[in-house]
Formats: C-alpha cells, sequence, structure tokens
C-alpha cells in the first residue's frame, strides 16, 4: 500500500526535529502552493535552509527532494477539470512535465543506454507496447537497435540470459503491477539496471531505480460517465529522450 504525506510523516515522526516539524506544518496548510517550489524556494517559504530540506525529505525515506516533489505531485487532492478547461489541462501537465524533469535526467538514461550491450523494451498494456515500439523506430532511425518484448512470458524468457551489460526500459502506467515486482527482483539480483516510465505518482517501479521518469496526467469525466487517463505524454518523453541521445551522440562525435 502506498502511503500518503500524513502517514509518511507519523512513520517517521521519532526522526523529526523541531525544523522538521514546522515545515510538515508549512506543506499541509499550504499543499497546493508547496507542491511545485523548487527546493531553494521550499526553503525560503519555511525560512530554513536548502540543506534543511534536503535532510527532511531523507528523514521521510526519499532518496533526495525530486522524489519527495514527486510524492508531493501525487499525493496533491486531484483538481477537477471542468470540461471547457480540458485542453488547457493538458497544456498544464505538459508544463508540469517540464518542470519537474530532474535536470540531468535524461542525459543520464541516454548515456546508460549508449553504453548497453543491448536494450530491451517492455510495455505492460497495449498503449504502453506501442510506446514502446515508437521508442524502437526512433532509435532504429540512428542505427541503435532496441528489442521490443512482446508480453509477461517473453519478458520472463529474456530475463534468463540478461547481464550487468544490458538495460530494460519498463514503460507502465500505474508502475505497480504485482508481477512488476518479482521482475524487479530478479533484475536486482542480476544487476541489469532499468529504466521506468510511468505516470506522475510514488509507484513500486520508479522506487526502485534510479532511472525514473514521470509522467503528469490530469484525469477528466466524460460526457457520458467514466473518466478519461491520457497517455499521450508517454509519447513526448520518448521524443524528449531520443532528442538528448541525437544530441549527446552528436558531441561525443564532434571530439
Amino acid at each position: 500500500m502506498i502511503l500518503r504525506f500524513e502517514e509518511v510523516v507519523n512513520k517517521y515522526y521519532d526522526k523529526l526535529n523541531d525544523n522538521d516539524l514546522y515545515i510538515v506544518k508549512i506543506i499541509c496548510a499550504e499543499r497546493s502552493a508547496c507542491i511545485n517550489l523548487s527546493i531553494n524556494a521550499l526553503a525560503e517559504r519555511c525560512n530554513v535552509s536548502r540543506t534543511t530540506i534536503l535532510r527532511f525529505a531523507q528523514k521521510l525515506g526519499f532518496s533526495g527532494y525530486a522524489e519527495f516533489k514527486v510524492f508531493l505531485n501525487w499525493d496533491a487532492p486531484l483538481k477537477e477539470v471542468e470540461n471547457g478547461n480540458i485542453v488547457d489541462a493538458l497544456y498544464q501537465d505538459i508544463e508540469t512535465l517540464h518542470k519537474n524533469m530532474e535536470p540531468g535526467k535524461l542525459e543520464q538514461i541516454c548515456a546508460l543506454l549508449h553504453g548497453a550491450e543491448r536494450v530491451f523494451v517492455y510495455g505492460t498494456g497495449t498503449v504502453q507496447q506501442e510506446v514502446a515500439k515508437e521508442l524502437q523506430r526512433t532509435f532504429t532511425t540512428i542505427h541503435k537497435y532496441l528489442h521490443v518484448i512482446e508480453g509477461e512470458t517473453e519478458l520472463n524468457n529474456v530475463l534468463v540470459d540478461m547481464t550487468s551489460i544490458d538495460v530494460v526500459v519498463i514503460i507502465s502506467y500505474s508502475g505497480s503491477k504485482e508481477f512488476l515486482k518479482d521482475i524487479v527482483h530478479r533484475l536486482q539480483m542480476k544487476q541489469v539496471a532499468y529504466v521506468s516510465l510511468t505516470n506522475l505518482s510514488n509507484n513500486f517501479l520508479a522506487q526502485n531505480t534510479t532511472y525514473d521518469l514521470y509522467i503528469p496526467s490530469t484525469p477528466f469525466n466524460l460526457p457520458h460517465g467514466g473518466v478519461f487517463n491520457s497517455t499521450v505524454l508517454l509519447f513526448l518523453v520518448v521524443d524528449l529522450l531520443f532528442r538528448c541521445y541525437v544530441q549527446q551522440l552528436a558531441g561525443l562525435e564532434s571530439r
């Protein structure tokens, strides 16, 4: 079960000092204002140092401020989107993607892909498989050949032959499918690095890798019932990753 902010605070309460508790108070009182602040801006808002904010995030079990910020975005109350503003909601999601992209993360992942002996790509659903194929297609244009894994059975079979010089890209909207836990544990035992591409949430897949990419997706109600969750930004991240890779490759070849 994924904990909410208040539950996380309760879990680690004994580790928190007066400064930490004051930060908790500010975040709880001004959640909507705090979720998109940089570490420096939050430190200024709480009248503490940048280091204090970083240590606070780490006391709550997060690897750093970037992961903590993603968690706050996920934990924030869902904003209702009126039908007249659903186009604007997409623009806002794109802006959030840009703001929340951790500096250097794309470059780090591109370097990982470039150095890999083999790159395998797996999507957990129909749309995710299409995203995997798009990733494969774009990288083929620069003669970087990625292997798309078609299903869970094939993933288990291929995993047997993977080594520490391979890389896996796993695309999952929720990042919390039960069978992925076994896959992740096996990848870790074999020391195979993997990149996660998931929705903006505090999910198992992203929690267990250094190489995590998130997309925000604001759901909205459909006219005749039901809720629509867009996956279009998954394709945008693929394009961003490809552009970053090409840029890095051009830099290497110019040396």
